[in-house]
């Protein structure tokens, strides 16, 4: 038997694979006292137009971040679609994402696929192979499959010669034992090899579908805590080390029921995975779990509502796959330094062609600063700090702005002991004012605030809002920056007057390149700071 706890990974498409350290830590701890075989840290992905945490990448910068306990072998998984779709060959896209294995924390890479992925995949593999890595192939939506597709995409992989296991996925959560031992039959006609069973528990069917499995000779035995993962969840890690433990005594699971207790009982309670009757329905009528998880998070929707929805989807084709379009269709501060404009710009043009990375003061600054500051080290872009941010150091600082009077004031004395330039409108500070700034490096950009007006002008801007970030668009848009990263950006409550004056912020400069890698709820594109390779 081998036991691969993949929490980080499945479990990641309740929070975007955005867990927090602390309880990574502990779940890492907690995974190797228990023995368990091998831990699926997350995914290894291209950056994606939204924000997800680090175990949406697990880049070897982030794994270089963690303590990581001996005992476990570490893996990451990977989706076949992600290298058959990118603009390289496949060789080169595994070369951006993987390093060779002597140098990674990882040792196994698991790709996971459809079958119609099969034929394509030789090369996937053979490339990880060249790379050192221990690998497995996923089989995704298993059931219902005819024997003899089962059987010819087995053949196709058993052809190889380079796979360490074979997985069959139980990925819409439908099987039953029956189906399961038809399955494992159909794989082992063509494949001899090590084989292993990815469950989801749509039907309440998950851990004895994985036991059903076991008994028939399926040795690789997926789980997460508490069953955490996509839809209604997977075999849950705690109840399957009940039951084998009298068969198997290497495993201990008391760690693991301190770990569900302490942390991933409330997570559950927060985000509300796991077997339900609408998970059942779903399985039921081969609708794509995520169709579910959508609809019950969505707050605008009623139980009615979304078995309405359910009922929609299940006359439809093709919904065992994903399909966000289907799924629509189923369901301040206030100045008196307002004075004429008299001295000229410093900014025209000092970023032309350069990357732009601004900081504000939101939140998540704090949460991410250790990954902020790496990924300043690895991208190298200019930047700019909205105010003092205590959590970045100065040194990956290269400008701070300044827009408020009231915000400066209260940071006057520290900004004496900045040494990085600072950009200001000086027609809104007062001599005594500027004289504070008198051993500081100064840029000058105008601002004057003039309701409903939006003017950007080479020395200076007229802006509707009394806000920073708007100042901030304006000066990087007379300073030809190239693409504008944000961080720190998050956004207010709903009826917060300041989440509106933003979002109307960003719609007047919409054509700025300007993308979120931290978490926001503002109407911009979004990438996310994991996303740095290798």
């Amino acid at each position: 038997m081998k036991i691969l706890d993949c929490t980080l990974r499945d479990g990641g498409y309740y929070n975007n694979w955005d867990f927090e350290p602390h309880v990574v830590k502990s779940y890492l701890q907690a995974v190797a006292k228990a023995k368990i075989d091998y831990v699926e840290l997350g995914l290894r992905n291209f950056p994606q137009n939204q924000f997800l945490g680090a175990y949406a990448y697990t880049t070897e910068s982030h794994l270089a971040t963690l303590d990581l306990p001996e005992g476990p072998i570490y893996g990451v998984m990977i989706d076949a679609k992600t290298i058959l779709s990118a603009p390289h060959s496949i060789e080169e896209a595994i070369d951006i994402l993987f390093i060779p294995s002597e140098k990674s924390k990882v040792q196994l890479v698991r790709v996971a696929a459809h079958f119609h992925e099969v034929e394509q995949s030789e090369r996937i593999v053979k490339k990880l192979k060249s790379l050192g890595y221990m690998v497995g192939y996923n089989l995704m939506q298993a059931g219902g499959k005819p024997d003899s597709v089962i059987a010819e995409k087995s053949s196709i992989a058993a052809s190889w010669n380079m796979l360490d296991v074979l997985y069959f996925a139980d990925s819409l959560g439908n099987m039953d034992n029956n189906e399961v031992k038809r399955i494992v039959k159909a794989i082992r006609s063509k494949w001899k090899g090590p084989l292993g069973i990815h469950t989801h528990d749509n039907m309440n069917k998950g851990l004895e579908n994985t036991l059903t499995a076991y008994s028939e000779g399926v040795e690789w035995l997926d789980s997460t805590i508490t069953g955490m993962g996509r839809g209604a969840g997977n075999t849950q890690t705690e109840y399957l080390l009940s039951i084998i433990k009298n068969s198997n005594s290497k495993y201990n699971a008391k760690p693991i029921f301190e770990l569900v207790i302490r942390y991933f009982e409330p997570m559950q309670k927060q985000y509300g995975w796991g077997s339900s009757l609408l998970y059942f329905l779903g399985a039921q009528n081969d609708i794509h779990p995520t169709y579910i998880q959508n609809l019950l998070s969505n707050p605008h929707y009623g139980k009615d509502e979304i078995v309405g929805a359910i009922d929609y989807l299940s006359q439809l084709e093709g919904t065992t796959s994903y399909n966000g379009s289907i799924l629509d269709t189923a369901i301040n501060f206030s100045s008196s330094n307002q004075k004429m404009i008299h001295s000229k710009s410093d900014i025209t043009n000092i970023f032309e062609g350069k990357n732009i990375l601004v900081l504000a003061n939101g939140p998540s600054i704090k949460k991410y600063s250790s990954a902020l500051c790496q990924y300043i080290k690895k991208i190298n872009p200019i930047v700019i700090s909205v105010n003092i941010i205590d959590e970045i150091p100065e040194e990956l600082i290269n400008y701070y702005i300044i827009s408020h009077n009231s915000k400066f004031l209260s940071d006057s004395k520290r900004y004496e002991m900045i040494k990085k330039p600072i950009i200001l409108p000086k027609n809104r500070f007062t001599p005594s004012e500027l004289k504070l700034l008198q051993h500081n490096s100064i840029l000058n950009y105008g601002l004057v605030i003039e309701k409903n007006t939006l003017e950007i002008k080479d020395d200076y801007v007229i802006s509707p809002y009394d806000v920073t970030a708007s100042y901030t668009m304006a000066l990087l848009t007379v300073a030809n920056a190239k693409n504008i990263t944000l961080a720190g950006f998050d956004g207010y409550e709903k009826e917060d007057n300041r989440q509106q004056e933003m979002i109307d912020i960003f719609n007047k400069f919409n054509s700025l390149k300007v993308k979120s890698i931290t978490p926001t709820i503002y109407p911009i594109s979004k990438g996310s700071l994991y996303a740095i390779y290798p």
